[in-house]
């Protein structure tokens, strides 16, 4: 059940990230924070860390183009933008999670 939450919890802030790139609102850098540590806590597993970390890589850095990209159509650069802020606190959790459980054999 705790991988459904973590499911919801990861489209729930996609969705936020595209839709608020169109409306401007405070809060929706905490809220999606707060999403991505309910991610990096619940669904991803043991087997999945390599790749959530190598797609995290992939992603943040897709992000820092982001001004590139803004040139072409400025809301896709805040799309990229809200999901960096989505996924990095997840990645933290997964790798803290995977140094853990390295540094405990």
């Amino acid at each position: 059940m705790d991988e459904k939450w973590g499911s919801y919890a990861f489209l729930l802030g996609v969705l936020i990230a595209i839709v608020t790139a169109f409306v401007t609102a405070t809060w929706v850098p905490a809220l999606l924070v707060l999403l991505g540590l309910i991610v990096g806590f619940l669904n991803i597993s043991d087997k999945e860390v390599n790749l959530f970390l190598i797609a995290t890589v992939a992603l943040i850095v897709a992000g820092s183009v982001s001004t590139s990209v803004g040139a072409i159509w400025a809301p896709l650069e805040t799309i990229l933008q809200n999901i960096m802020i989505l996924v990095a606190p997840a990645a933290i959790v997964v790798a803290l999670k995977a140094i853990y459980s390295l540094a405990s054999k």
